[in-house]
């Protein structure tokens, strides 16, 4: 009982900040809500409940503690946009000894090369000078640094808790730079075959500071086409409050179905989602697993529910709901596993699915 009660408690202060926050939302930081892992990216995304592997630092920083005895390394290249963009994703699990506990450290980079930079296309007598584009980058970089640690392991249950430790840095060219701190908080537990899951991402809101470089020839041709020339700024991305539960099971003796919900909840009002109301906007993603001895896999997964118009009679301008499914699969042969997923990584209702790839392989020792 007194364990329902620290669930119960630590639940209420999640949604408690969650709603404290609300207030101090805006649209920041977008790169850190892609994914990480073809496994979960297959899945649709329905990972806060049933993760245990390394991606467990990005997904629900609890889940981290299922990483025992040994270091796991886990890797994922994805392009975006049709190779337009790059996304890069590396974690590593650091189990200690006692075994109740594992450190995390994740690596995400989200970037766009060779932006034509057309500042000084024309030249000051009115005529267009092609040789003065340029080009430049923008890429933002996040590192978390995760802790778990369980609270409870017994034959029935498991309870443990974690967090992140989030620092960001976000540069565009020569022209801008950010940097920016914040922190999740998390649980997971497990009874029997049934997992739950939250997450309070941003929990205290994660704050981002903004500085501009410009030169005095930079900012004489912003002020002559008319651009405001920003000095500083600052953005603060509140908490976004994930609840997970999830399901095992057993189809035969050597298969295995999982099934999991997610509830992305925002608290800045109505937004495109299935659930949306002045206080709170759910969208729920949906994941399913058949895996076989542990070693084969097969998922599936839909998310990012929305209202668009129909296409099929543009007079009428009718609403439908649309979703972006996703498929999935992988294999595991010792201490190696690859996993494949093909989805929407726009997060958008334009299709640009990819293929996507990832690596995961736990470190062990040889011994003498």
């Amino acid at each position: 009982m007194k364990e329902y009660k620290k669930i119960a408690l630590l639940a209420c202060w999640l949604v408690g900040m969650a709603q404290v926050h609300a207030q101090f939302r805006k649209y920041s930081n977008e790169f850190l809500n892609i994914g990480a892992g073809a496994r979960g990216l297959g899945m649709g995304a329905a990972q806060v409940a049933s993760v245990q592997d390394a991606t467990a630092g990005y997904w629900n920083p609890a889940g981290l503690v299922q990483v025992q005895q040994h270091m796991q390394l886990t890797a994922m290249h994805a392009d975006y946009f049709a190779g337009i963009g790059k996304y890069d994703f590396v974690a590593l699990a650091i189990p200690t000894k006692s075994n109740n506990r594992t450190l995390g450290i994740s690596f995400l980079r989200f970037a766009i090369d060779d932006i034509p930079n057309t500042l000084f296309l024309v030249e000051p007598d009115g005529s267009v000078n092609y040789n003065n584009i340029t080009s430049f980058s923008s890429a933002d970089y996040a590192f978390l640094l995760s802790y778990s640690q369980q609270i409870k392991n017994s034959s029935h249950q498991k309870l443990s808790i974690g967090g992140n430790a989030k620092i960001i840095y976000r540069k565009v060219g020569s022209f801008a730079s950010a940097i920016g701190f914040g922190i999740d908080a998390a649980l997971q537990y497990q009874h029997n075959d049934w997992l739950a899951g939250i997450v309070l991402k941003d929990a205290t809101s994660t704050f981002n500071a903004w500085t501009f470089t410009f030169t005095d020839r930079e900012k004489e041709i912003l002020y002559l086409t008319q651009n405001n020339i920003p000095l500083k700024s600052t953005e603060n991305t509140a908490p976004r409050l994930v609840l997970a539960g999830a399901k095992k099971v057993k189809l035969s003796s050597t298969w295995q179905l999982l099934a999991e919900a997610n509830l992305n909840c925002t608290f800045d009002g109505k937004r495109n989602t299935l659930l949306r109301t002045s206080l709170v906007s759910v969208d729920p993603n949906l994941g399913v697993e058949i895996s076989r001895k542990n070693s084969l896999f097969f998922r599936g997964g839909i998310s990012n529910f929305q209202k668009a118009l129909s296409d099929a009679d543009l007079s009428n301008q009718k609403t439908v709901w649309i979703f972006q499914p996703s498929l999935g699969a992988g294999f595991k042969t010792g201490n190696v596993a690859i996993d494949y997923a093909f989805t929407n990584l726009a997060n958008q209702s334009s299709p640009l699915y990819t293929h996507i790839f990832s690596l995961k392989m736990d470190l062990i020792k040889k011994t003498k």
